[in-house]
């Protein structure tokens, strides 16, 4: 009803004078408004993935159970793009629900088309990635290190525009040091960043990759890994040349042999020497706990023994105390 009154009042084209001052009209600019997103119902196969997304393992397991809740009750957060063409888009964020989408069959996605520059775009996946906490810690070095390529900016800018804060972009950059094994190995979630970080020491890239897949094999705690480390930075590195072979020692290749398959065995570093009446067989260890694996490969019973008859020496130092 109210509708029908007004369409019922009188208009008059000329101006009515109140006798007020009359403000000018504002001019907007249309060029510089800026462009508001908007939702679409979009082609799955008008949308493209983001060439710079910094993820690039995504766990099967989760993408299955999105796949069967998309079936279920449909996707419940849109996907977020941007416009390249006509009927052409690319994603910003949201890969892993375009991906889901696709496996659940579905033809069209919601989405929210948005502007955004190149240099954001990488920006941007990282920024969500990382508050989702999806990221491993190698595509996230990966991703740093791009990101000060693109803005050729310092460690400390980066960090400013992520929200981190600069040594961790710092520690986390330097795992691209890392072997490619071994950042494989921390890509597959099968070394921590702690263990990771612990490697960084190790220079050669074979002792790196050694060391890892003792890691997983044994189940050693970062700390082991630490202490196994400083052992390794402690061994002379060259034979000083003013000093040549003991006398009345013997060095030969069948002995080095045995010592390169002692080390294999055993898993660390084993010394074989020779001398003119005996010889003597060095096995080194890094912490009781890499001592008592050693014995338990030699003996099984033999580690058991070791941790008893320590335990009773603790116990006589702390009645006589």
């Amino acid at each position: 009803m109210a509708a029908a009154k007004v369409a019922t009042l009188p208009h008059s084209s000329e101006p009515v004078d109140t006798g007020l001052p009359v403000a000018e009209p504002e001019v907007v600019d249309k060029a510089e408004t800026p462009a508001v997103a908007h939702f679409a119902e979009l082609p799955l196969d008008a949308i493209t993935p983001n060439p710079r997304q910094p993820r690039e393992v995504f766990d099967e397991d989760a993408l299955a159970e999105l796949v069967t809740s998309i079936k279920e009750v449909g996707l419940l957060q849109p996907v977020v793009v941007r416009q390249l063409g006509p009927e052409r888009y690319e994603l910003i964020m949201g890969e892993r629900r375009w991906r889901a989408c696709r496996e659940a069959g579905l033809e069209r996605i919601p989405a929210i088309v948005r502007e955004t520059d190149d240099e954001k775009l990488l920006l941007d996946a990282l920024l969500e990635n990382l508050h989702r906490a999806q990221l491993n810690p190698v595509e996230e070095a990966m991703a740093y290190d791009q990101l000060l390529r693109d803005f050729n900016c310092t460690h400390e800018q980066l960090a400013d525009r992520i929200g981190r804060s600069r040594p961790q972009v710092s520690n986390t950059l330097r795992l691209l040091r890392l072997s490619p094994t071994v950042q494989r190995r921390v890509a597959a979630g099968v070394l921590s960043a702690g263990h990771a970080r612990a490697l960084l020491s190790v220079e050669d890239p074979e002792a790196q990759e050694r060391l890892a897949y003792r890691i997983v094999a044994e189940g050693l705690s970062v700390r082991a890994v630490e202490e196994i480390v400083t052992l390794m930075g402690s061994e002379p590195t060259s034979t000083p040349k003013a000093k040549g072979p003991r006398a009345g020692s013997r060095v030969s290749p069948a002995l080095s042999e045995l010592a390169s398959r002692l080390s294999d065995r055993f898993e660390t570093r084993v010394k074989v020497d020779l001398g003119q009446r005996k010889g003597k067989i060095v096995v080194e260890f890094a912490s009781m706990e890499d001592l008592e694996r050693i014995l338990g490969t030699l003996a099984p019973d033999a580690g058991r023994v070791l941790e008893k008859g320590l335990a009773q020496e603790r116990s006589q130092d702390s009645d006589e105390d």
